[in-house]
């Protein structure tokens, strides 16, 4: 990436046609986080929420909730849960939230453990969101993040390729094929399929484990730049059991997603009729199982299919802390190397929160620093 130009306006000009609309605020030099930053208007964060005072199941898709067919402009992404939060307006309906409301909305509709929906969240933002303005698109690129800043300097949205977005993915594409964030009806034939095959025609941990397992193959045998390193390694797993955890009604004591259900998450955005949240905080509850029945290491393809290498530097089931570690100093600082102002005092904010999430896991991690402690 060329620096930022003193010449006339014309080179200007002509730099702006030549980078793409939209782009993340991630690694951009000083002199143009200097121009780009007094444009944007800064949004304190504030406190991530805390636990609910009440998870029983409750009556969700209610009358203040209705879904909602996409309007003209509105966003949606990869996570068909916040995809659905959004139809239901439990987050704006536009697909544009801050950190806050995307906490309170997932515990709310959910049920999600509040240490758990603190850490996910933080790690989206801080590598997806605008850290200024305090927004975040659910989906793609958007200038709605920010006050009109010039281009490059705006968000990625949750569509970002490899940040926290990934390969293997069970009704979404890889991102090598062209399209990783739209639902893929090809996809979700085989979800039927295998729940048809190995749970009796629902979702249940059989059918994630074998699933799972059968994601990351395809993606070896058919994707030449596939990668299995962590985050994407831990969200995998994460994402095979989330449907089972949080789009079961609430009512109901076994843990068995009906295919029409299923389908109204992941394709139509929609809750169904007289939907019940879950009983009871839900976390990750059966990851253990489904990584269990076919335990991979993280590695990649490299260049070509078929060539998967394990890596030993990426973070396993047996090192989280590793995780954190390598998000935060790797990711994170890799994308913001040198952050100043209030873009460095955003920075500060949301990494104590996502530390206060990740604390919450109990894991015993020890609290990065990357920016200093002020």
């Amino acid at each position: 990436m060329k620096h930022f130009s003193l010449l006339p306006a014309l080179v200007f000009a002509a730099r702006v046609i030549a980078f793409p609309s939209y782009a993340s605020l991630a690694g951009l030099s000083n002199r143009e986080l200097e121009s780009i930053l007094p444009t944007l208007e800064y949004r304190k964060p504030e406190l991530p929420p805390g636990p609910l005072k009440d998870t029983s199941a409750k009556l969700v898709n209610d009358k203040a909730h209705p879904w909602k067919p996409l309007r003209r402009g509105d966003i949606r992404g990869p996570c068909p849960g916040l995809n659905t939060l959004a139809s239901h307006g439990y987050l704006p309906r536009n697909g544009i939230a801050t950190p806050v409301q995307i906490i309170n909305a997932i515990q709310e509709v959910f049920n999600m453990e509040n240490s758990l929906a603190i850490f996910l969240t933080y790690a989206a933002h801080l590598v997806d969101g605008n850290l200024v303005t305090d927004l975040l698109s659910i989906g793609r690129k958007t200038p709605l993040t920010g006050r009109d800043p010039p281009p490059p300097a705006i968000v990625g949205g949750l569509n970002t390729h490899a940040v926290f977005e990934g390969d293997a993915s069970m009704t979404r594409d890889d991102d090598f094929f062209g399209n990783n964030h739209d639902f893929n009806a090809t996809l979700f034939d085989q979800f039927v399929d295998f729940s048809n095959r190995f749970g009796g025609g629902k979702y249940n941990l059989t059918v994630a484990a074998e699933l799972r397992f059968k994601r990351i193959q395809d993606s070896i045998a058919t994707n030449p730049q596939f990668s299995f390193v962590s985050p994407r390694y831990f969200t995998a797993y994460a994402e095979s059991v989330f449907p089972i955890n949080f789009f079961i009604d609430g009512r109901r004591n076994d843990r068995q997603l009906d295919m029409d259900v299923a389908r109204g998450f992941f394709q139509f955005n929609r809750m169904p009729d007289g939907f019940f949240r879950p009983n009871g905080t839900r976390s990750t509850e059966g990851i253990n199982q489904v990584f269990l029945a076919h335990p991979m290491q993280p590695g990649e393809n490299v260049g070509r299919v078929n060539s998967y290498t394990l890596d030993p530097t990426s973070a396993d089931f047996s090192t989280f802390c590793l995780l954190y570690e390598n998000v935060v100093n790797k990711t994170i600082r890799g994308l913001y190397p040198d952050p100043k102002g209030k873009l460095r005092q955003a920075l500060n904010t949301n990494l104590g929160f996502l530390f206060q999430g990740l604390e919450g896991l109990n894991f015993g991690c020890q609290q990065v620093f990357p920016y200093g402690r002020d």
